[in-house]
């Protein structure tokens, strides 16, 4: 006979902001859990409680999840939510099905994609993923009985609830006693205690994600990825207030700024190698390459950032190795939402954020979300300002229960002054006449940099069965540049004369990226799979109309005279080069148990370039083709621990041009990586992972340091590391999102033999980050809040001839915030000791100043 039964009903996403007769609602934050971490209680617990059966039974609303248990334990439950998956932690459980460790339906009900239960560490998961929202939820306890139900008004396009269709990994044994009959959400059984939980549709799973799509092109958990990935979270960039995208990596270990013109570009090294924007498949929005997201690097309108340790070409296609980074975008929610947010700092910063979301019919098959920012803001740099202007609308279609269409376009225009660097003596050296003041901008009051981006696209989803679907997906991107500033070339013997170009410069370019991919379940014996099948086409169209270099007048570093007369006319071309390429991919993720997974990988790439050079009316075209494996092992010797080891490799065509060479044609690049490591689930909202690795590439192109806007190619370089990661819940209240990298990045072939064994430049050796909050759970000051960060980053080379260093520095942030119901006012600080720091340097005259102290207040309310 059967001790207890725990139900889970599950009803159609919404946000459920009804409040329901007799009945208080909560928000998941206010909800007052018990004030022990999970791993607490399960400690605590001496009695681990078996479930030894599920069953899933169709309700007017949605799906009832029963757990069937081996005693009378009363069981507790910890819920959280993540992008549209709604998640129950049953402490201190195991599953105990016949002959299975896991239970998975797909497709239950309407509005419902998929129900699984499984093991995590000594905690049983249920997951629960809506259509088009999370599910909403209501718990309901009494003495032998504890239901979370998941309510909202019923659709009434929905078609009537069939039943579960069950994947044949976790098919469960059918009960022989009869079903429970579920309790109705609004008629709660007499002498039960309800709690009516609301679950809205922004919030995640907190610091810790446990699964991601960018490693896979499926949403898979992290511990089942024999990679390295990394996610920064909406709750992360909230808590610190990140509208930049060099500010959320510096949570990412192993990642580091490589250069930045504030308000407009930046790039980065990821385990010691460059990735930029252009750079191909390093940088994607929503799982497509996006060449110009490096570009332009505010975040108003993303959900979260994904970051892919090492090569990612067998499903992306080219890009160097390093690392990739993908922009998760904020979608259209089911029932409406309505945000403002209004910030306010030092240095004349000034940022409004709208975020609009709701139904546009009454079917609620039409959904929209429009995001808009804009921001004015000057700097520590002398005459430095720059203004963002961004709109952002989605439109969702849903064209019955298997097809969804998503309609995609995004507007920025940026403003931005310039800024020089200073040089290093006088500023990291001793220089005789003085040292630099940091705010020093040795460029021109009247340089400016200026441009536009355009998407439109679209993602089309269609659903064949429980097992089979098919998406395909459609960008095209537009990017308007254009500069004129003066830049240092170097400094002169006396140490304060500085001598200085001015150029002019515009840059269009057009990508277009079409992605077409089938995913299927099936099984070979008691081998299951989980294959994905695909092909892209790309186009990467630049043009360069205009680049003319002039000489300028040198100024003094210590007393500068602006808005000289400009020289002669040093350089000047104009060029297009277009790069099409097409990529046939195929992966398969194979459970040979469920302890045992197996990943496996080959993409075919051809690629084709053609260079017009329009200066002297010359042109050359190149074609090549790759074949890029990656292979992967994950074993879990206890649910909680996941071994792997994976192997990859990626290609991707040269894009760049020699100085007094504009025929050379430079081999394409390639990379190798091989990686073990571990992931362990701490408890059921705290995760690490532990990597080693050796990533190497060869034929690598690099800026010229002596001829800006042109390339070098070197021979190989072999970066070989150690990184720590750790994220999400300590205790109730209290994150954490930690890592530490230790990059041994260096040069190991090249035609000037100096260089071998060199450092590569902006890659420390050790580097730490640490972002912890702990938010009051009860009392008067609940909803008060404190964020305190730690960022060190070591002594790097700044150049790869190593003949100076740029120091090392360890950055402490700060927040105070305040949640209540639907207000959030925060306090963000930044630098909070006004240390004196580099972010990077480009060469011995150009080394780029850290941000001083830095406050910012910011009100935001939902309605």
């Amino acid at each position: 006979m059967l001790g207890c039964v725990t139900s889970v009903v599950v009803i159609e996403p919404a946000r459920a902001q009804q409040v329901v007769a007799n009945k208080k609602n909560y928000s998941l934050s206010e909800i007052k859990l018990p004030q022990k971490s999970a791993l607490m209680l399960v400690q605590a617990t001496p009695e681990v409680v078996q479930v030894t059966g599920v069953r899933v039974n169709p309700t007017p609303q949605g799906v009832e999840v029963i757990l069937e248990t081996s005693n009378e334990e009363q069981l507790q439950v910890l819920t959280s939510s993540y992008g549209r998956t709604f998640v129950a932690n049953i402490v201190n459980t195991q599953l105990a099905l016949p002959e299975k460790k896991a239970f998975h339906a797909d497709n239950p009900a309407a509005g419902i994609t998929a129900v699984t239960v499984t093991q995590h560490a000594s905690s049983i998961r249920v997951s629960v993923t809506g259509k088009t929202n999370v599910p909403t939820a209501r718990v309901v306890q009494n003495e032998d009985t504890l239901a979370l139900s998941l309510s909202a008004p019923v659709d009434p396009t929905a078609q009537p609830p069939q039943p579960p269709a069950v994947s044949e990994t976790v098919q469960p044994e059918t009960p022989t006693e009869p079903a429970v009959e579920p309790q109705q959400p609004d008629e709660p059984a007499q002498g039960e205690e309800e709690i009516e939980i609301v679950v809205t549709g922004e919030r995640e799973d907190g610091y810790n994600v446990p699964n991601a799509s960018t490693a896979t092109r499926t949403d898979t958990p992290l511990r089942d990825i024999p990679q390295s990935i990394e996610v920064v979270p909406q709750e992360v960039l909230r808590d610190q207030n990140v509208t930049r995208l060099e500010d959320a990596l510096r949570n990412v270990s192993g990642v580091t700024q490589a250069f930045s013109l504030p308000g407009t570009i930046s790039t980065f090294t990821i385990r010691g190698f460059r990735v930029e924007e252009g750079s191909g498949s390093n940088f994607l929005r929503d799982g497509l390459p996006d060449p110009a997201a490096g570009g332009v690097v505010e975040l108003p309108n993303i959900d979260r950032i994904e970051v892919l340790k090492g090569p990612a070409s067998v499903l992306y296609g080219f890009g160097n190795p390093g690392g990739t980074i993908n922009l998760v975008t904020k979608q259209p929610l089911r029932d409406p939402f309505y945000e403002v947010e209004a910030t306010v700092g030092n240095y004349d910063f000034y940022r409004g954020v709208v975020d609009l979301s709701g139904p546009l019919n009454d079917s609620k098959t039409v959904l929209y979300r429009l995001n808009t920012s804009y921001r004015n803001s000057g700097s520590f740099i002398d005459f430095f300002d720059s203004k963002y202007l961004s709109f952002s609308p989605v439109i969702s279609l849903n064209f019955g229960e298997r097809t969804n269409l998503f309609l995609e376009g995004e507007y920025i225009k940026t403003d931005a002054s310039f800024y020089s660097g200073v040089p290093l003596i006088g500023s990291v050296r001793s220089n005789p006449n003085g040292k630099i003041r940091r705010n020093r901008n040795f460029g021109e009051p009247s340089d400016r940099i200026e441009q536009t981006v355009s998407r439109i696209g679209y993602r089309l989803e269609h659903t064949f069965s429980e097992n089979w679907s098919l998406r395909n997906a459609f960008r095209a991107t537009f990017r308007d540049y254009s500069d004129n500033f003066t830049f240092p070339t170097g400094l002169n013997t006396d140490n304060r004369t500085l001598n200085r170009l001015y150029r002019e410069y515009e840059l269009d370019y057009e990508n277009y990226s079409l992605t077409t991919y089938l995913t299927g379940k099936f099984s070979t014996g008691s081998i299951n799979h989980q294959v994905v099948f695909g092909v892209d086409l790309n186009r990467f169209d630049i043009r360069t109309p205009k680049f003319i270099a002039f000489s300028a007048q040198p100024i003094d570093i210590f007393a500068p005279i602006y808005r000289q007369p400009l020289g002669n006319i040093t350089n000047s071309f104009q060029n297009i080069q277009v790069t099409d390429s097409l990529g046939i991919y195929i992966q398969d993720q194979i459970t040979l148990a469920e302890n045992f997974k197996l990943l496996l990988g080959g993409r075919f790439d051809t690629f084709s370039q053609r260079y017009e050079f329009l200066t002297d009316g010359s042109e050359s075209s190149q074609s090549e083709s790759a074949f890029s494996p990656r292979l992967g092992i994950v074993y879990q010797p206890i649910s909680a621990i996941s071994l792997y080891a994976s192997y990859a490799r990626s290609f991707t065509p040269a894009n760049g041009t020699g100085f007094l060479n504009t025929n050379l044609q430079f081999k394409p690049q390639r990379g190798t990586q091989y990686e073990v490591g571990v992931k362990a689930d701490l408890s059921d909202r705290l995760a690490a992972t532990l990597a080693f690795y050796e990533l190497t590439r060869t034929n690598i192109l690099i800026d010229d340091p002596i001829n800006e806007g042109f390339f070098i190619q070197t021979g190989e370089q072999r970066s070989r590391g150690i990184e720590l990661s750790i994220g999400g819940e300590i205790l109730p209240g209290w994150n954490i999102i930690a890592g530490y990298a230790y990059t041994d990045a260096q040069i190991t072939e090249d035609e000037d033999a100096e260089l071998v064994g060199n450092q590569l430049n902006n890659t420390p050796e050790n580097a730490f980050n640490l972002w912890t909050t702990y938010e009051i759970q009860t009392g008067e000051l609940q909803g008060l809040g404190f964020g305190l960060g730690l960022f060190f980053v070591g002594d790097r080379p700044g150049n790869l001839a190593n003949t100076f260093e740029i120091p090392s520095y360890v950055r402490t942030d700060a927040a105070i915030f305040y949640n209540r119901d639907r207000f959030r006012a925060a306090l963000n600080f930044r630098n909070l000791f006004d240390i004196s720091y580099f972010d990077f340097a480009l060469n011995p005259t150009r080394l780029h100043y850290g941000q001083p102290f830095t406050v910012q207040g910011t009100i935001s309310w939902e309605f």
